[in-house]
């Protein structure tokens, strides 16, 4: 193939990344410009494929970025700017653009201790929600996260632009099934608190000790059955206006702190 054919592919396949538009079996996704790219250096992402702009990189740390980028991706295209904006189809383009590999995580990548904190996000449909869960549970240091009935691919962009890159630091594994997410927080000796607006307790009369898994549910039907079957405990979040629940990221982030604020002992238990 020759320079500009390859760009081409290059621009298709950027295109369905951003997009959303085609399978994604290698997992991979687009980052663009240098916060993005100085993230999946800082992070060690593996790069299929690198292209910049050199007309519009003058900085002296996009540069540098270049130079690292060189050594990094399988494949490096130096591109004139029209052929840049044509790939960017932005109007402030940063002249840098990776497509990286999601870096999923594996059971094994899970630090067990005698203490630990799981999110655990059932069936949730919104992109922008996972983003924002994974950016909270970075906040949090919360030890993985772990999604059941996925709904929202997790290289959707709104999921990698709303973590904050926290997509690339939190060990994120994904389940075939509810039962064998199940199965596993079992044997590990995890406690269930399912995130249920009918629960009689609120989330901050519980605990939180050794070692917990958070239950969140889809936007529209919140949590599967098979969570409800066997031990388990459920938790609320005090409603004192006119709606009866929150958005699911909210709900999260404010279990979330409280959850690992016991356990790291910024708020003392009773």
């Amino acid at each position: 193939l020759t320079m500009l054919e390859k760009i081409f592919i290059n621009q298709k396949e950027i295109n369905a990344l951003i997009n959303n538009t085609k399978p994604n079996k290698n997992h991979f996704f687009v980052i663009d410009g240098i916060w993005a790219h100085q993230k999946a250096l800082d992070n060690g992402l593996e790069v299929d494929s690198f292209i910049f702009c050199q007309e519009i990189i003058t900085s002296h740390e996009g540069m540098n970025l270049v130079e690292e980028f060189f050594k990094l991706a399988k494949k490096t295209y130096c591109v004139s700017l029209k052929t840049f904006m044509k790939i960017c189809e932005k109007d402030d383009p940063k002249g840098m653009i990776s497509i990286c590999k999601f870096p999923l995580s594996s059971l094994e990548d899970i630090p067990l201790k005698k203490n630990n904190i799981i999110i655990v996000l059932d069936g949730l449909e919104i992109p922008g929600n996972v983003g924002t869960i994974l950016r909270t549970c970075d906040g949090a240091k919360i030890d993985a996260v772990f999604i059941c009935n996925r709904r929202a691919r997790i290289t959707h962009p709104k999921i990698v632009k709303g973590s904050m890159g926290a997509a690339f630091t939190i060990p994120i594994v994904e389940f075939a099934s509810v039962e064998e997410c199940k199965d596993w927080l079992k044997k590990k000796n995890f406690e269930l608190y399912l995130t249920d607006t009918r629960a009689e307790k609120h989330y901050f009369e519980h605990e939180y000790t050794n070692r917990v898994a958070i239950i969140v549910g889809s936007e529209r039907y919140g949590i599967t059955k098979p969570w409800y079957e066997g031990k388990y405990n459920m938790i609320s979040i005090p409603m004192l206006g006119q709606c009866d629940s929150l958005n699911v990221a909210i709900a999260t982030t404010i279990v979330a702190y409280e959850a690992s604020m016991k356990q790291n002992g910024f708020i003392k238990k009773r």
